[in-house]
């Protein structure tokens, strides 16, 4: 459609101007319930969309489900793998006692003779667990006694609970429920919050399942006759039948590779099917082929999901389990079982309904005075362009709008990072409008007619916006293959954004202006600002080059400056990254909680998130404190003097970002920013390339340094600003390098420093304006947003100066340097050789510019 656009006349078709309308009309219909109350939208026709975005934790709330570990459980499981580990160790130490027996969940001894004592009192010495040290006594010359000691108790109940917080995120992104929070809180709990569901849903019971699907031998014992030594009944799932199964499984579940829910094709009714990796398979097989004709039982948590007969050797590694499953009950099972299992049950102990994760006070305020920013915005554009500039203002409507109706058909999930995501993709959208203006003003200045300055200015700036767009998008794309929760998110939102940007500022504004000119009967498209006020004058030629020194040096003592920064004092992290306190407060009646968060921010403890519950708790959560019980006795002096009869119960509480999700965070913008290098490499030359990528990791460098000489908390908006501003400083290089690289094939006759200089000046009006748009839709926040948005807003606003800056002062810079080393290092090809095009002359690796050419080879 957009590449269409290029060879369209001025007289758009009748049909192309239709699609257009049906398109903005279907996303306005989609888009619109979500400006609706719930009493409006049970209005809303039946033929109408009715579906919303689902916002996050920290724009909405949903459930709150607290998950204990079963210590018990755990306790005992371990004791009895310690018990089969000691019957190894007295095997493999040629000792064969009288018994090994389990005495609660102590591991009891008993040897033959006393003389054995020594050899398996070195033996069990010997012994290792994964929670250290056992506690081992000797209760007789022929007796002796395991257990976990009460340190070994608390070491298996930490690693457990830290196994079972990866579990848990697994088992939740295998349901497809978006943007959960996943924290430790305490000794042996886990508390899991889920954006959007209220009510009784049934995920708890998925969340606190063990799923240890283990593969059992089953006897050919009546249900009245005794059971081999070695056997115990187990009920069958869906019946009141038992099965006699061998206590000791043959397989268990560690091997499955994969589980899917799938629909039985003689029966129709639901299964789950299975299979297993290349060991589980081999096992499986031997199983099989050794028991054909036999029973076999599928375990799961002590119930038997199925126990058929073994018809003939499975070889393939592969089977399915039936058992009166419903397509939902398949499903969730199929999760569980990818996920993995978890290494105790975990109970619920509370669940209930919760209100946004930074509070609706802070949330309200965000966007009040995002929408002061989005206001500012139309306001500036309608004086930079006048009438004109209503076009593009109505360009920026549409891509809410469609970016919303996008967002609501695929089901997303909108967090502030995915807001951080829109607000680039307006960012883009604001950049094509100015483009296209820009150019359209050049042309008109040579004498162009309307029709042929729209023309001109529209075919002159599709291949600007499309080099900034796709960078973006490749981008956007890797970011959403690699990252996770809030990293994903962002992508989502972003790249929608960009994409519907070509369409409503490239071919929507194109068809207003083209029908506006042509019913209008323009002889010329003049397009001036409001009052007659230009930030750039035409003509402008400052030398920006004679300063690259300077820049370049500037630049390198800030960075170097921030990375000292970021080791010492460091940055401040907030809740997100390093955990911190959490406190329960009950109250007899519900608290203001601005005035909560006026109370307790004037404590200066960092960063402090309040969280409201449905049945009136109220939830705070401040970052890890030097001194934790003298911070928590400030707390609730300043709580008691708001309700002196507040119940607090406080714990501590784990980062909601694991060291996983950090870690393919930062690996997910380290291959967008390869990736974006490739791409600026294929579509300019390696110079551009290096320029971009260096520029840009200054960038984030000096915004780092920011974040630590500020101490502004690092949570997860702050990484939001940080992943809009890479996407914003590469899109301004791209804007700045294809002027160069336009300049390079038209002025022949200039040096290289030449053509820099005047590129930079021609695009400096567009830069400004950029820029200023962008400052001017994130000052409101920044100043007034309050703690939702700071640490997003304030380095946004830092960072689109320095992003601005670098274009001219570093990027440009180190092109320049670039160029020359690469002309010291020329030669003049062989005689005969064939020369392609004057681009492939100029930018030929190594070889000596021909007469009137550029200074880059």
């Amino acid at each position: 459609m957009v590449h269409a656009m290029l060879e369209t006349p001025m007289r758009t078709s009748a049909w192309r101007m239709i699609a257009y309308a049906l398109i903005v009309l279907l996303g306005a219909l989609t888009a619109l319930p979500n400006v609706l109350t719930p009493a409006q939208l049970a209005t809303v026709p039946d033929w109408m969309p009715k579906s919303q975005v689902v916002l996050g934790l920290d724009l909405r709330g949903g459930a709150h489900i607290a998950l204990e570990l079963d210590t018990k459980a755990l306790v005992a499981a371990r004791s009895l793998d310690l018990m089969r580990q000691a019957r190894a160790t007295l095997a493999d130490a040629d000792i064969r006692p009288a018994s090994i027996r389990l005495d609660g969940n102590t591991t009891v001894i008993t040897l033959r003779a006393a003389d054995q004592r020594d050899a398996a009192s070195a033996a069990m010495a010997r012994l290792s667990t994964e929670a250290g040290d056992l506690d081992r006594r000797t209760v007789s010359p022929t007796e002796l006694r395991l257990s976990y000691a009460d340190v070994g108790v608390a070491t298996l109940t930490s690693l457990a609970v830290e196994q079972s917080l990866e579990i848990v995120r697994k088992r939740i992104d295998e349901l497809g429920l978006a943007e959960a929070s996943v924290q430790r809180v305490g000794k042996d709990r886990i508390i899991v919050q889920l954006p959007g569901i209220t009510g009784d849903t049934g995920i708890d019971q998925v969340l606190g399942s063990t799923a240890k699907l283990t593969f059992h031998k089953v006897s050919m014992a009546g249900p009245a006759e005794a059971l081999p030594p070695g056997y115990s009944w187990a009920k069958l799932r869906g019946s009141t039948e038992r099965v006699p199964i061998e206590t000791r499984p043959m397989l268990s579940g560690e091997h499955l590779a994969d589980a899917r829910p799938a629909v039985d094709g003689t029966t129709g009714e639901p299964v789950v099917t299975f299979r297993f990796d290349a060991t589980g398979s081999r096992i499986f097989a031997a199983i099989t082929k050794a028991n054909v004709g036999r029973p076999f039982a599928i375990m799961m948590d002590g119930e038997a999901l199925t126990a058929p007969v073994i018809q003939s050797p499975i070889i393939g590694g592969s089977g399915q389990i039936s058992g009166s499953f419903s397509t939902k009950s398949a499903s969730d099972l199929s999760a569980m079982l990818r996920a993995g299992a978890l290494p105790a049950p975990l109970k619920v102990v509370e669940q209930r309904t919760v209100g946004p994760d930074e509070g609706k006070d802070a949330i309200e305020r965000g966007v009040f005075t995002g929408a002061i920013g989005f206001v500012l915005v139309v306001a500036f554009l309608c004086l930079l362009y006048g009438s004109w500039g209503l076009v593009a203002n109505l360009a920026l409507a549409l891509n809410v709008i469609l970016t919303f109706a996008a967002l609501t058909l695929l089901g997303a999930t909108l967090t502030l990072p995915g807001i951080a995501g829109i607000v680039l993709g307006i960012g883009l959208a604001v950049d094509a409008n100015v483009l296209i203006n820009e150019r359209i003003r050049e042309e008109t200045r040579k004498g162009m007619s309307a029709i042929a300055a729209l023309d001109a200015g529209f075919k002159r700036a599709f291949s600007t916006i499309v080099d900034s767009n796709l960078t973006a998008l490749i981008a956007t794309a890797l970011l959403f293959m690699f990252g996770t929760g809030p990293v994903r998110g962002f992508a989502v939102t972003m790249g929608l954004g960009i994409a519907i940007s070509m369409f409503t500022a490239v071919t929507v504004v194109r068809v207003v202006m083209g029908e506006i000119v042509r019913r209008r009967k323009m002889k010329t498209l003049v397009i001036e600002p409001m009052f007659r006020l230009k930030l750039v004058p035409d003509g402008t030629a400052i030398p920006f080059m004679r300063a690259r020194f300077m820049g370049l040096a500037f630049s390198a003592f800030l960075s170097l400056a921030s990375i000292a920064l970021f080791v010492s004092p460091g940055l401040n992290y907030g809740v997100d990254f390093k955990g911190g306190i959490q406190l329960d407060v009950a109250t007899q009646a519900p608290l203001d909680v601005a005035a909560v968060r006026a109370k307790l921010g004037a404590l200066k403890l960092g960063e402090i998130k309040l969280q409201q519950s449905g049945d009136g708790l109220l939830i705070v959560r401040v970052e890890s404190q030097p001194d934790t019980e003298v911070a928590v006795r400030q707390i609730r002096a300043e709580l008691v003097k708001l309700d002196p009869g507040a119940k607090i119960h406080g714990d501590a509480v784990g980062p909601r970002v694991s060291g996983e999700l950090a870690t393919t965070g930062i690996l997910a913008v380290i291959f967008a920013s390869l990736a974006m290098l490739a791409y600026i490499w294929a579509r300019f030359e390696w110079p551009f390339a290096v320029g971009a990528i260096a520029t840009l990791v200054l960038d984030v460098t000096k915004t780092v340094g920011f974040f630590a000489l500020t101490g502004l908390e690092f949570n997860l908006t702050a990484i939001a600003a940080l992943l809009t501003l890479i996407g914003y400083s590469v899109n301004d290089k791209v804007v700045v390098y294809d002027r160069m690289r336009e300049n390079m094939r038209l002025m022949k006759s200039l040096t290289l420093r030449e053509i820099i200089d005047r590129s930079i000046n021609e695009t400096l009006g567009r830069s400004l304006y950029t820029s200023v748009t962008a400052l001017v839709a994130m000052l409101p926040m920044a100043i007034w947003g309050g703690s939702a948005v700071a640490s997003f807003a304030i380095p946004m606003v830092f960072g689109i100066i320095v992003a601005a800056s670098s274009s001219v002062f570093i990027a440009a810079p180190i092109l320049l340097f670039l160029g020359d080393w690469r002309q010291s290092r020329k030669y003049r090809p062989h005689r005969g050789a064939v020369e392609t095009s004057s681009e492939a002359q100029m930018f030929r690796v190594g070889r000596t510019p021909l007469e009137g050419e550029a200074a880059l080879p």
